[in-house]
């Protein structure tokens, strides 16, 4: 059975501003025994004052504030003592490490990246993710993760360098986010290998990542969670932002597409060109306006197709004989 690990601290834990004015209060009572040794010569009330007023300073390194949807995971020596959930102002053991961890929500807007489909095109994909850290396994985020730690230096116009260096709990998040980064690209890459771009280039009943966008999200989310997973973040939500076909293939794919248009349009055109002619010879005859025979209905059914499928307007000529000559 796995070990929790990832459990309300139950050690001892005050409210802050009653240690606070405990605190205070022992300093207070320190600066009095000293001031009180020297005005009469007693060196225990010395040194009393002055180990009061020594663990009042060291007691207000074990104050903090957590406020919503933030943790504290405290550690006793190297000895994971549990998680500090609640928030409000708070005093614990000044000797633990505590380590701050933000379990609020984030985004990440990947810039687009060049994958290849599951017929090989070269194609743009992007996608938004967001993502936060679980309550229920902090643990993970903390320890599963290594936060190096990075400093920037920068450089002022008078030539003065400034080195930045930033808190632990800011090299952990920026770890984390580095982390949903790179492993967002690796689930993108990978389902986007999955499916082709469109219909076109998919057979007939699969997914495509045009068509079909609400299940290849899924899938996406999916696999986002397992990656992730490890680090104990969950993942809110994933979407495909941004899809395109790569430069070196967008006029090709194009024209193919505006190819696609005029034969699906041609289709309809011919369609409805076919329905019209029947329509007109079934009510030529029907009212016994002109009977005509087969070769004159092969005749009237060719010039009424090139009228209606022409893409210019018909230029008609009138027969000024008689119906045959």
């Amino acid at each position: 059975m796995e070990k929790n690990l990832n459990f309300e601290y139950k050690g001892f834990k005050a409210n802050g501003f009653v240690m606070m004015f405990a605190s205070i209060a022992l300093t207070a009572a320190g600066i009095w025994g000293i001031v009180y040794a020297v005005n009469t010569g007693t060196g225990l009330t010395a040194v009393l004052g002055a180990i009061g007023i020594i663990v009042a300073l060291i007691s207000l390194i074990g104050l903090m504030v957590i406020e919503p949807n933030q943790a504290r995971v405290l550690v006793f020596f190297g000895k994971y003592r549990g998680n500090l959930l609640k928030e409000g102002f708070w005093w614990v053991n000044p000797f633990m490490s505590v380590k701050k961890i933000s379990l609020r929500a984030r985004n990440l807007n990947a810039d687009p990246i060049k994958v290849n489909d599951k017929m090989g095109n070269p194609i743009m994909i992007g996608l938004v993710l967001v993502w936060k850290v679980k309550a229920e396994e902090i643990y993970k985020a903390v320890f599963n993760i290594d936060a190096p730690t990075q400093t920037t230096t920068t450089k002022t116009a008078n030539g003065q360098v400034n080195v930045t260096v930033p808190t632990a709990s800011e090299t952990r998040m920026d770890a984390l986010a580095n982390f949903v980064a790179v492993q967002s690209d690796a689930a993108l890459r990978q389902v986007a290998g999955y499916y082709a771009y469109d219909n076109n280039s998919a057979s007939e009943g699969e997914l495509s990542l045009r068509s079909n966008a609400d299940e290849i999200n899924d899938q996406l989310e999916k696999k986002l969670s397992e990656r992730l997973d490890m680090a104990g973040i969950e993942v809110v939500e994933a979407r495909i932002n941004y899809l395109a076909y790569a430069p070196e293939i967008a006029a090709v794919m194009l024209r193919r597409q505006q190819a696609d248009a005029i034969i699906s349009a041609r289709e309809k055109i011919v369609e409805g060109a076919v329905s019209m002619v029947k329509m007109a010879i079934d009510q030529l005859a029907e009212n016994e306006v002109v009977e005509l025979d087969e070769e004159r209905k092969a005749a009237m059914v060719s010039n009424l197709l090139v009228v209606l499928c022409s893409d210019e307007s018909a230029q008609p000529v009138v027969n000024a004989g008689t119906l045959h000559h």
